[in-house]
């Protein structure tokens, strides 16, 4: 569910008609829905009412300050990835004893600036973080509370660029190390072992790669126990998928998810930790171009819009799926065209949709690509010197630049020329 819709043959967000959004901040932009926020937080947090549930919004998803705002306000804490993303998550306002370390690569300076904060816990990748964490954790005179990221083997039957939890990808330890690892971890000083972690990848529309890999890791619990290592916390990662294409299977619901996870982890009596991203932020941003040009070569039509896969790369690196909506709502009798949709980037790639059936567009007209609000902004770059685009929040009938569009002085600002040219 979204809060972008026709009015009046107008696309609306919320209470604001798009156009006028595009009139003040000029195009292209992301938009986002704090209802739509809202909503599906309070939808995942209900669905875990019962349990003694942490949830932890993943930031890479959509970290832009304001979404995180939106969040903190519900009660979200943050999974983030980087000093980056846990100095934005504070920034927000979110807790740092709600906030989960997770990513492969950490750094000393990193760790030392999270233990100094409070972190809730590092989900720990790799024997090396961990020898790393603990002479960091040493020199501050600090106790680490980890849980290690125990890769399951399940392959979670998504996309392979999203896929995390087999032995083929980069993350977690390896399944049949999981008692050496958390010997390691409580015979090591400065960490203290809580609990476990998994993760087995992104856009999941099914709840059996889940089930699977939970039933795994309840199984690894009680023989952890059983060896004596204290396990109080299970992560369980995030990944729930949302419907990008109009005729996709609805995902499971989160009562339903819920439902499972407390079936087989319930039974365990320790604190879950959740980690949705794409399920809160995506359905709850559109992104907005202009069409530059309609160029017809032969038989194959072409709507060139001002926004480019260096603003949304998820179609040309994913070959992902994003509905494209008219602003201006079609006629009822609006006969529709395959059209090829694509931006100026010089590169081949920079294509959005092929041959998508669509009602035929002219110069000055806008487009929404719908469900960008996860993955897309965090993802943008400056290639071909383009600057990033704005991102908006939308509440009922206001609106506010959340980021700016920089200027060409402002991107340059950063280069300098060596005396010697």
């Amino acid at each position: 569910m979204h809060h972008f819709e026709y009015r009046n043959g107008v696309l609306h967000a919320e209470g604001v008609p798009v156009p006028d959004i595009a009139r003040d901040v000029g195009t292209p932009f992301y938009c986002y829905s704090t209802a739509t926020l809202t909503r599906h937080y309070q939808v995942f947090s209900d669905a875990f009412s019962s349990m003694d549930a942490l949830i932890c919004y993943s930031v890479k998803a959509n970290s832009n300050l304001a979404v995180l705002k939106t969040l903190a306000r519900q009660g979200s804490g943050a999974d983030i990835v980087s000093e980056g993303e846990l100095q934005r998550a504070l920034m927000a306002g979110m807790p740092a004893d709600k906030i989960v370390f997770s990513g492969v690569g950490k750094t000393a300076g990193e760790m030392a600036y999270a233990l100094d904060v409070g972190i809730h816990q590092f989900n720990v990748e790799s024997e090396p973080e961990l020898y790393l964490l603990s002479q960091v954790a040493q020199q501050k005179g600090m106790t680490a509370a980890v849980a290690p990221r125990i890769n399951p083997d399940v392959d979670a039957r998504t996309h392979k660029k999203i896929t995390t939890g087999t032995q083929q990808n980069k993350f977690g330890l390896p399944w049949e190390s999981a008692g050496a690892v958390c010997q390691m971890a409580t015979d090591l000083p400065g960490i203290e072992l809580v609990g476990l972690d998994v993760h087995i990848g992104s856009q999941l529309t099914d709840l059996e790669p889940y089930e699977n890999a939970f039933s795994r890791v309840a199984e690894l619990v009680r023989e952890l126990r059983e060896a004596g290592h204290t396990i109080d916390r299970v992560d369980l990662g995030g990944g729930l998928g949302i419907p990008y294409h109009p005729e996709d299977a609805e995902p499971p619901h989160p009562d339903q998810y819920a439902a499972m996870i407390e079936r087989i982890i319930g039974p365990l009596n320790c604190e879950i930790i959740l980690e949705p991203g794409r399920l809160i932020a995506g359905n709850a941003g559109i992104m907005v171009a202009e069409v530059i040009y309609v160029k017809t070569n032969g038989d194959r039509t072409f709507v060139i819009l001002d926004g480019a896969m260096n603003d949304l790369i998820r179609p040309s690196f994913y070959d992902a799926y994003h509905q494209i909506w008219p602003v201006t709502e079609p006629a009822e009798d609006a006969v529709s065209l395959p059209i090829d949709f694509v931006g100026p980037v010089c590169e081949s790639a920079d294509t959005f949709a092929v041959q998508r059936m669509s009602p035929p567009y002219q110069a000055g007209d806008l487009v929404a690509f719908l469900s960008a609000g996860a993955y897309g902004a965090v993802m943008s770059s400056s290639y071909n010197s383009r600057p990033l685009i704005p991102e908006v929040l939308v509440d009922a009938d206001r609106f506010a630049v959340t980021r700016r569009r920089p200027d060409f002085q402002e991107m340059l600002a950063g280069e300098s020329i060596p005396d010697w040219l």
